[in-house]
């Protein structure tokens, strides 16, 4: 039975240790997971702050580019109706200098609306040139004279039927107007000048705004490529994220089985307990039964004792110096054998004293073992209560992530959107 028991009790130990060891492998998973899940905070609160500074700065070129395409479109609007303003200029100069080198001119034509209507502008924006034609014509109505002051050419040509006889100016006439002619000349140099000075400015003005439009571009070009690193970090990020849960969905299933097994175990060592505590009681049933064999051979030896006594008196007082009679010679044998009876009980007594020694201490023993073990499966009963606590917040954890990477995926879409509506408006304003 020594044996037996202490194989039981190595294979309960080893039991133990391997529990031990499972514990002690579960909590380093646990704070392995709380790590990760630490680290994986901190990383997608990186993603989130860059996410949100990539949607600012898109919000901000956006607005950019809504204004540089407003000014441009202000500026083209611009451009063009300085150039008509400038062509009607021209053939305003040109209907000047005609008047200047013969101004025989004005009897053919019917003053400054004729020359408009001879040399016609261009029909891109009508309503700057119709505000600039009459206030050119009446300029050259009044740089001129009307044509009614210097003659009414074409009132007399009407009234003298279809056909035009120049009537050349009198000399003193030219003189007189000459300064004239020649101070609303500068006047309307000035007003070139003045014209050409705006349509540099506006031209300064066109190319900073073409400078700014390719800083928008590079910098537009500079946020695609940030883009493109992110979305790659981010497919990396993911790649590794699901290679990690991969894992900790192995370890989760391991600690699973682990736990069932080390259930197993457990029910299997409180079946020993009871066992043990079976076999206690035996154990202190025999006790008492080996307690009371005790005392009843020791009440057994005092009797042997008082006959022994007895019968030594009983061969003091029937001695006699002739020799031994027949009488003496049975109590003599009597005696041996009750001695030799003795010895045997004596012999026996102490086998039995140093068994109960041993099984008392064996009890004993047995009693630490099963103290030990009940609060070894307490222990560890609290600790695979507070594994499963932090199993369960470590899914929880989990499922807060994989939200969070479902709604960080669902940003990405929406600003990748954003930047291809973006990218679509920047090539409507290049085509432009």
């Amino acid at each position: 039975s020594d044996p037996e028991w202490e194989a039981k009790e190595e294979l309960r130990l080893r039991e133990l240790e391997e529990a031990r060891a499972r514990a002690a492998q579960m909590e380093k998973t646990m704070r392995w997971w709380s790590d990760c899940t630490a680290n994986w905070r901190e990383k997608w609160s990186k993603v989130r702050t860059e996410r949100n500074k990539a949607r600012e700065d898109v919000r901000l070129l956006r607005g950019r580019v809504d204004a540089a395409t407003k000014e441009a479109a202000a500026l083209k609007r611009d451009k063009q109706e300085l150039e008509a303003e400038v062509d009607q200029l021209r053939r305003e100069l040109d209907y000047l200098r005609w008047g200047l080198i013969n101004p025989l001119f004005y009897f053919f034509v019917d003053g400054p609306s004729a020359v408009l209507s001879v040399f016609p502008i261009p029909g891109q924006n009508r309503r700057r040139s119709s505000e600039c034609g009459p206030r050119g014509a009446a300029f050259v109505d009044g740089f001129f004279g009307h044509p009614c002051r210097v003659g009414a050419p074409g009132e007399a040509a009407r009234r003298g039927g279809h056909q035009r006889t120049p009537v050349p100016e009198e000399p003193e006439q030219t003189d007189q107007r000459t300064p004239l002619l020649q101070l609303r000349l500068d006047e309307a140099a000035k007003l070139l000048l003045a014209e050409r000075q705006e349509k540099n400015q506006l031209a300064k003005m066109l190319e900073k705004q073409a400078t700014e439009l390719g800083q928008l571009k590079a910098k537009y070009d500079e946020l695609r490529k940030s883009r493109q690193d992110t979305l790659k970090e981010l497919s990396q990020v993911k790649a590794e994220h699901q290679d990690e849960l991969e894992c900790i969905r192995i370890d989760l299933e391991d600690e699973a089985s682990g736990r069932t097994c080390l259930d197993k175990r457990l029910t299997e060592l409180r079946a020993q307990l009871v066992q043990l505590q079976g076999e206690n009681a035996a154990e202190w049933g025999r006790r008492e039964r080996l307690e009371t064999e005790k005392l009843t051979l020791e009440r057994d030896n005092k009797n042997l004792r008082a006959s022994l006594q007895e019968l030594q008196e009983c061969l003091q007082r029937k001695a006699q110096p002739a020799g031994p009679t027949s009488d003496l010679r049975t109590v003599q044998a009597e005696l041996q054998h009750r001695t030799k009876e003795l010895l045997d009980l004596k012999h026996a007594h102490s086998k039995l004293k140093k068994v109960l020694q041993e099984k008392s201490t064996e009890l004993s023993h047995a009693l630490r073992r099963s103290d030990q073990y009940e609060m070894e499966v307490k222990k560890l009963r609290g600790r695979i209560e507070e594994l499963k606590k932090e199993l369960a917040t470590a899914e929880d954890e989990v499922d807060s992530a994989t939200n969070n990477i479902r709604k960080l995926q669902r940003c990405n879409d929406e600003l990748q959107e954003q930047v291809e509506t973006l990218q679509v408006q920047l090539e409507h304003l290049q085509t432009r």
